[in-house]
């Protein structure tokens, strides 16, 4: 008599269900790893087909690894990626069986995650579930795991929470409900131009001579750091070290620039290549970013530039667009602090072939559609963003470009796309990520040594209009420039400024996602004003110039104290202001300088 195995639920639930036999087995469900806490990166690894990155079927494209992760009604599908060997970083291996899928679970308690493993030509860029066919191995696999609190604090993200987009000005931490400013690095743009990294890009004859080494900031590692491949990263990973020990939160990068500026940052195997993802040099990057989100770094994926935002499917949301989209998010996308920048410069103008207004609105309804975790979205002004604002689009922020060598147009961008985007009916998160010019923006400390424009008119001009913080570019006619630049030194005396403007608002609990700006109550032309009424009020005053502030229309009282910007310092003693009336305010000194008036009500002083 035949005997018939005893088969679980699980099993005859799969999608690679067999036929009752001897022979069938549960699909392997995964090994669980990392840190099982709440928003902690959780990566299942699967022991799947064996593939290269040249091989035929192609393991990106033809193949379609997701996950979907459960725990009560929260429920998230993820995708997987195909990882070679499971150590390409260390080993640069092209070619292994090994799967695997990220997740950061969001809650407390047991997660129960399901598999989806399904082959067929171009199935990765199918989102129907019955596409292609069962790839066997771990399709259909079920597993679970138990995650506890998070147990960090501090500037690491992970006892923050992701930050979202709610609807409001500010992006927001999940966890602590704290809103976010950001100020950072915006260039150079080339940051992952990076020797240390595999790949050929380094000698492929694309702008070779723009390659990095960041050696200057290899004494800024640390022994315990992430390096790869017996020491390197070093440099790389010492200017995250840097840049977080100046106070800064954020930091941009292209992703892809292919026919662009630089040339050297693809995440694909060769320059040429559309379909093949280089496995060892994305690994790589992903040891930079897990260290960043430790240390309080935002990460700004600028997925594509102006010179090549056609160069994907003729600008369109096709096969070569869905696969890069999905690969940058099954591998990046657990990272709780971060954008999507749909295109640097995006759009018509100049010379360069442009997107059409359809073809933006396409990439942003992908990653709607696409990153399970919904993380903020948002283009950089080539053209102007109205044909995107309010339903038009799923994008949830702006990323504006200014082009003025002394930064005299921020204040105004900003205070005009917060208008545009609230009378739309849908506020939106409005950076300034290229606050200044090409030829000039941000000069080295050695050049401008004190910030004055910098600071007065785009660090405090963006953030007293309403803006959600500052990302620096450096200009093409100075050292260390956007393209060259490799030692964030070069700059270390705006970053003290930032740090600042950074603590001005965290130390003294300013809700300034409750604010708006003001500017007409203050007498003072050029001044910024900064309001909640009946709470706060921050005037800046850029050359140390008396004002009379209009507090008629507010009867409260007030303490007003003097800021410093330029030192982070208050001085003077406090001064009791009674609201319901013009009150002259007068700075601490008559030497010309920035000063900062702040009044807050009695009752929160």
């Amino acid at each position: 008599m035949t005997r018939v195995a005893l088969v679980s639920w699980h099993a005859l639930s799969a999608a690679s269900m067999c036929v009752l036999t001897l022979a069938c087995v549960p699909p392997h469900a995964g090994v669980v790893s990392g840190e099982l806490k709440k928003w902690h990166k959780v990566t299942i690894t699967f022991d799947g087909p064996t593939a290269s990155e040249e091989g035929t079927p192609n393991p990106f494209l033809d193949y379609r690894l997701n996950a979907t992760f459960t725990n009560g009604e929260k429920s998230y599908t993820v995708p997987g990626y195909f990882a070679a060997d499971g150590d390409a970083a260390n080993s640069s291996a092209t070619a292994g069986s090994t799967w695997r899928v990220h997740f950061a679970p969001d809650e407390v308690g047991t997660w129960r995650y399901a598999v989806s493993f399904r082959q067929g030509p171009g199935i990765a860029v199918s989102d129907a579930d019955s596409a292609g066919e069962s790839a066997g191995h771990m399709d259909g696999a079920r597993g679970s795991f138990t995650v506890e609190p998070s147990d960090k604090e501090g500037r690491d993200f992970r006892g923050r929470g992701r930050l979202q987009y709610v609807g409001e000005r500010y992006l927001r931490f999940a966890e602590t409900a704290a809103y976010f400013l950001k100020c950072g690095a915006d260039a150079p743009e080339n940051l992952l131009a990076y020797r240390d990294f595999d790949g050929d890009f380094k000698e492929d004859g694309e702008s070779d001579h723009l390659i990095k080494d960041w050696a200057p900031h290899l004494d800024d590692w640390n022994e315990g750091d992430p390096s790869w491949q017996d020491g390197k990263g070093r440099g790389l990973i010492g200017a995250i070290n840097y840049l977080a020990s100046t106070g800064m939160n954020a930091f941009s990068f292209l992703t892809m620039n292919i026919a662009g500026d630089d040339r050297n940052v693809f995440p694909y195997t060769t320059y040429d290549a559309r379909y093949r993802f280089d496995v060892s040099r994305l690994d790589q990057w992903e040891m930079v970013f897990e260290h960043a989100d430790r240390l309080g770094l935002y990460l700004h994926f600028k997925t594509q530039e102006s010179e090549n935002q056609t160069l994907l499917d003729d600008g369109d949301v096709g096969v070569q667009r869905r696969l890069y989209y999905r690969e940058l998010i099954a591998r990046f996308g657990h990272h709780l602090a971060l954008n999507w920048n749909l295109g640097e410069e995006n759009g018509t103008w100049g010379d360069d072939p442009a997107q059409t207004t359809d073809q933006r609105r396409a990439m942003a309804q992908y990653f709607f559609d696409h990153d399970p975790y919904r993380h903020h979205v948002v283009i950089h002004n080539g053209q102007p963003f109205d044909d995107l604002l309010g339903d038009a689009s799923r994008i949830t922020g702006l990323s504006v470009q200014t082009d003025q060598p002394d930064f005299s147009r921020v204040h105004g961008s900003v205070l005009h796309w917060l208008r545009r985007a609230g009378d739309s009916g849908r506020p939106l998160v409005v950076a300034v990520d290229e606050p200044g010019d090409h030829l000039h923006s941000l000069l080295p400390d050695e050049e401008d040594p004190e910030h004055d424009n910098a600071r007065k008119n785009a660090l405090w001009g963006a953030l007293l209009a309403g803006g959600a913080g500052v990302e620096w570019y450096f200009g093409y006619e100075h050292p260390h420039s956007d393209l060259t630049a490799q030692d964030w030194r070069s700059r270390d005396r705006m970053w003290d400024q930032c740090r600042i403007a950074l603590e001005f608002f965290e130390d003294n609990a300013i809700p300034f996602w409750e604010m708006r700006n003001e500017d007409r109550l203050s007498s003072a032309t050029g001044s910024y004003v900064f309001a909640k009424p009946g709470d706060v009020y921050v005037v800046y005053l850029k050359h140390g110039e008396e004002t009379t502030l209009d507090l008629e229309d507010d009867h409260t009282s007030f303490e007003l104290r003097w800021f410093n910007p330029r030192t982070g310092e208050f001085v003077a003693d406090r001064v009791d202001v009674e609201g319901g009336t013009r009150t002259e305010l007068v700075p601490p000194t008559d030497t010309g300088g920035d000063w900062l008036a702040y009044l807050r009500s009695s009752s929160e002083a």
